[in-house]
């Protein structure tokens, strides 16, 4: 299954030069518990901002263009197909993990959502998470993280089966 799982500002920002705007470590749990030995997909720029591969993961970077020095042991993939085919391949979930450009790119093969909702406003923020991700999805489980830490779980609704 492909999962976008993000979390969000009030203001819509997920973002701030090229890192996250805020530091919750049970959001950071979450995330790493949730993702823990299955794949993550992330754009070229989300991966200059984590600078190594995410450990027990499958780090797969999407970039359509330009270059992008990666580990060998970090996959690069140059297209939206050739994530679906690998997707279909692989016996565990594929995450994306971001940026924006990337939710943007994959939101109609994305199947579910993880979205934790984050309890402030980032004012100086300069990534926001694009609009319409959610179009098609239902609310399906919520999860309090504490921190005031919600996280929302979207499915699509009808799906093909």
């Amino acid at each position: 299954m492909i999962i976008g799982i993000v979390a969000v500002a009030r203001n819509g920002a997920i973002g701030k030069d090229n890192k996250l705007p805020w530091h919750y470590s049970a959001d950071l749990k979450f995330f790493k518990r949730t993702t823990m030995g299955n794949a993550v997909v992330m754009g070229s720029r989300t991966w200059e901002s984590i600078k190594r591969p995410l450990p027990d993961r499958l780090n797969i970077v999407l970039s359509r263009s330009g270059d992008v020095t990666l580990p060998p042991e970090v996959r690069l993939i140059r297209s939206r197909e050739e994530l679906i085919e690998l997707a279909d391949e692989l016996r565990s979930d594929v995450f994306v993990i971001g940026g924006a450009s990337v939710f943007s790119s994959l939101k109609d093969v994305i199947e579910k959502w993880l979205v934790t909702y984050i309890p402030e406003n980032v004012d100086d923020a300069d990534t926001f998470l694009p609009d319409g991700l959610f179009d098609g999805f239902t609310v399906t489980d919520e999860l309090d993280l504490g921190d005031d830490l919600l996280v929302r779980v979207f499915e699509r609704q009808n799906r093909a089966s």
